[in-house]
């Protein structure tokens, strides 16, 4: 069915005419009745009882049934090309999978200047420690290390590592990482990049006496301010670190985490979601500039 037709039919019965629907669309009056007859061939009967003269139009019970829907089809058209050019202009929706250290610290500028730009923008945010990470229902992800799979990535920065612990504990300055070896540690479970630093230890004979795993960065920092000992964590996570507590470099350094943004292969990005890639990588980029 031909919306187009419906839309005349519409505007007829709104304006009580042939011709005036015909100025309202913008079309002549022989198109409007092209329109009409159209519509009838469609719908298998008349639409309009058309008495002629200056006599009003009528709509018949056919019409009228008729009518009932094709209200509601243009609605529901006119709410389509709305959310269409929302989604052009940016505005919309878009999910974002995060984990602690970038949703303290890089991901609220990301948040305050989408929403800044697109006031009337969704965006949703979803923190977890899965690895692999999860993409399927998600427009973008921030994840710390390299994954694969069907997925496309930009890597947005190195998060260098740092020993953190009660100021005094170790002198000022650069820490031996041979220092660290029985040396009582606080740690992450051994989820994403956890792993690849204890095997950054074993390479080095060094092997911490770890006493508490928790996957929650303040409750690591907690810990190692009540004394049960260091922590081994990326500079991301040390922005929350206070004047009680002292950070080290270490020698020799633990490579750096990666950081980097995914999403699945092959996706065509919303305006929306293609910024935040943008201010992503220009959030990471002057973090790096920072800390440099």
């Amino acid at each position: 069915m031909d919306l187009r037709q419906l839309a005349t039919m519409v505007a007829i019965v709104d304006e009580g005419s042939f011709g005036r629907a015909a100025a309202r669309l913008g079309y002549t009056q022989s198109t409007v009745s092209q329109q009409v007859a159209g519509l009838e061939k469609t719908v298998g009967g008349a639409v309009f009882d058309r008495p002629g003269g200056p006599k009003p139009v009528t709509i018949t019970p056919l019409g009228r049934v008729v009518l009932q829907y094709a209200r509601d089809l243009l609605s529901r058209t006119d709410a389509m090309s709305a959310a269409l050019d929302r989604f052009r202009a940016g505005e919309g929706r878009v999910d974002i999978g995060t984990f602690q250290s970038l949703t303290a610290v890089i991901l609220p500028v990301l948040v305050q200047r989408l929403r800044a730009e697109h006031p009337d923008c969704d965006i949703r945010l979803f923190e977890e420690e899965t690895d692999p990470p999860r993409l399927d229902d998600l427009d973008l992800v921030f994840f710390d290390g390299r994954t694969t799979g069907d997925v496309e990535h930009r890597k947005l920065l190195d998060d260098p590592y740092a020993l953190v612990a009660r100021r005094g504990a170790f002198p000022a300055g650069p820490v031996p990482l041979a220092a660290l070896h029985g040396a009582p540690m606080v740690a992450w479970p051994a989820v994403c990049d956890r792993p690849r630093v204890e095997e950054a230890f074993a390479r080095a004979g060094v092997a911490p006496r770890t006493v508490f795993r928790t996957t929650s960065n303040e409750a690591v920092l907690a810990m190692v301010r009540a004394g049960i000992g260091s922590a081994v964590l990326p500079r991301l996570v040390l922005d929350a670190a206070d004047d009680t507590l002292s950070v080290h470099d270490l020698e020799p350094a633990v490579p750096p985490r990666e950081i980097y943004l995914l999403w699945p292969a092959g996706r065509t990005h919303s305006p929306l979601a293609a910024r935040a890639i943008e201010i992503a990588i220009e959030v990471a980029a002057a973090r790096h500039r920072q800390a440099g």
